[in-house]
């Protein structure tokens, strides 16, 4: 996890398009500025934090179901809870499902778990849009690479 360049996820444990679930994980790091201020004395994941780990989680899960022909944008948050801490040093499991799709939209339901205990869920809505640019689509893959996505749900 690069808090700082808000690269969320370390590693797809578990991509299954058929069935559109995904488990990812993410290792919270043990020191970054983002703790100096949330809070000094107790470091805490910010809860925006861990709703933005869902959302890629999610995001990388919609990338393998449409193939790369479609990016995922984060439109809306619905009945997100923080339901206990999340600290530094704290590997997350990130398991998210693809609960609808269509015209134009995509509908989430994700849950982050420390040692096997739920920490947080949410219900996040997605536009989807065609990449914008070349450079994009570049970056995407190479960090698909970065965090083991299976190639075989990339088209060619």
């Amino acid at each position: 996890m690069q808090l700082e360049y808000f690269h969320m996820i370390d590693r797809i444990v578990d991509l299954k398009v058929d069935e559109r679930t995904i488990v990812v994980e993410a290792q919270v790091p043990m020191e970054s500025t983002i703790f100096e201020g949330h809070f000094p004395g107790y470091p805490l994941m910010p809860g925006v934090l861990l709703i933005e780990s869902m959302a890629q989680a999610s995001g990388w899960l919609q990338l393998g179901v449409f193939k790369f022909e479609r990016m995922p944008i984060l439109a809306a948050v619905k009945e997100a809870k923080v339901r206990g801490s999340v600290f530094p040093g704290d590997l997350m499991s990130i398991e998210a499902s693809l609960t609808h799709e269509g015209s134009g939209y995509a509908m989430t339901e994700a849950k982050i778990r420390v040692g096997g205990k739920l920490r947080a869920n949410s219900a996040l809505t997605f536009t989807l849009i065609p990449f914008p640019n070349a450079d994009m689509r570049s970056h995407m893959d190479a960090i698909a690479k970065r965090v083991g996505f299976p190639q075989q749900a990339v088209s060619p």
